[in-house]
């Protein structure tokens, strides 16, 4: 292979090629009578590697130091492995052209693209003025664009608790403390009330290290004003201990 036939079979520039040379990175293959680069399958191997790892972020120094420990595997090998990270990307583009298509055919609003799921919930919840609960809408709306590890089981184990009517009532109590301080007599009861409406299977499908003040619910916590933030931080931090007590149980 020529220096365009390999970096168009590898997808990278002929620049980005000789670049690699340039540095020692890629072996300069042997020349053919004419003085042009003759490129065999391990350079375009050796080619893909690099590209692999510079997608992934690691630097072109991390990138020698993995080769280097690379050196001595056999040819079959590191084709296999290349193998397997094709087959990997196949499905995250399979995966993610299944989203798009249900996106496609949800409803348009102006929210939107929602996944189906949390468009679902949305849907199945009552009307309401309130503050809190027009924030918790916007953190389900940053959670589905970011793809928060619980998608479409976390929505369909919120729909009882967003069905739920007393669910409002808690939401107007939460309004009332956007002006308190946290020492607000009003922040104990109201979050352990709180934490008892969330059903247990909800508690099932939240991911791994949620809620925690560290994790997405540090996002969350610093959209609140200080009295309900306190109560939002005990919630996250009572639900965090029955996650722990339930999955201890079902070890």
């Amino acid at each position: 292979m020529r220096i365009g036939e390999i970096a168009a079979l590898v997808g990278v520039t002929s620049r980005a090629v000789r670049h690699y040379h340039h540095i020692g990175l890629l072996p300069e293959p042997g020349r053919r009578a004419n003085g042009y680069r003759a490129y065999t399958v391990r350079d375009a191997v050796l080619l893909a590697r690099i590209r692999r790892l510079t997608e992934v972020g690691l630097s072109l120094d991390e990138v020698r130091d993995v080769l280097a420990d690379d050196e001595g595997r056999e040819l079959v090998e590191v084709l296999g492995e290349l193998d397997a990270d094709l087959a990997r990307q196949e499905r995250e583009i399979r995966e993610r052209r299944e989203v798009l298509a249900a996106l496609l055919e949800a409803p348009l609003t102006s929210d939107g693209p929602l996944s189906p799921a949390l468009a679902a919930l949305l849907e199945s919840g009552p009307a309401t003025g309130s503050p809190a609960a027009a924030k918790d809408r916007e953190h389900l709306l940053l959670l589905d664009a970011a793809g928060g590890g619980a998608g479409a089981e976390l929505y369909a184990a919120l729909r009882p608790l967003a069905e739920e009517p007393g669910v409002a009532g808690l939401y107007a109590r939460l309004d009332e403390l956007a002006g308190a301080g946290v020492d607000d007599p009003r922040i104990a009861p109201l979050a352990a009330e709180l934490v008892a409406a969330v059903p247990d299977e909800v508690l099932a499908v939240i991911p791994d290290g949620e809620p925690s003040p560290t994790g997405f619910g540090r996002v969350l916590l610093e959209d609140y004003p200080p009295a309900q933030r306190e109560v939002v931080r005990r919630v996250m931090e009572a639900l965090a201990v029955r996650v722990r007590a339930r999955r201890g149980r079902s070890v």
